[in-house]
């Protein structure tokens, strides 16, 4: 589990990203309040620093892994899981819930740190 490791795992939790979100994107807007005349789809910042973030999220669990002895795909990915079920979605939740957001957009999100956090953690146990 290197450095190659955690870059595979955060590009590949980043293309299921753009998976999910080309599945509920328009719910989404919908829920985060947007518009096709107010989105802009070519904010080059929002894609390369969400991939930043898909690095420094598989990096820290490739840390807790290690320091688990978390060893299979198996125990990467329910371990992933647990990790996006139990802690970022509900830092998740608690944001948009004081900033008064809807419920769908906590489920849309919430699914996709979930299902995101159980990709890096079975990737970086592959590799």
């Amino acid at each position: 589990m290197g450095l190659l490791s955690v870059i595979a795992a955060a590009a590949a939790a980043w293309i299921f990203g753009a998976i999910w979100y080309g599945i509920m994107g328009k719910q989404w807007m919908v829920a985060a309040g947007l518009t096709e005349d107010t989105i802009n789809r070519k904010n080059i910042v929002a894609f390369v620093g969400s991939f930043l973030c898909a690095i420094l999220v598989a990096g820290m669990m490739r840390h807790i892994f290690a320091t688990s002895a978390v060893e299979t795909v198996g125990e990467g990915l329910i371990s992933g899981l647990g990790l996006g079920l139990f802690i970022a979605t509900p830092w998740i939740a608690t944001n948009y819930l004081f900033a008064q957001r809807p419920a769908q957009l906590i489920l849309i999100d919430g699914i996709y740190a979930t299902v995101g956090c159980a990709v890096i953690g079975a990737v970086l146990m592959l590799l």
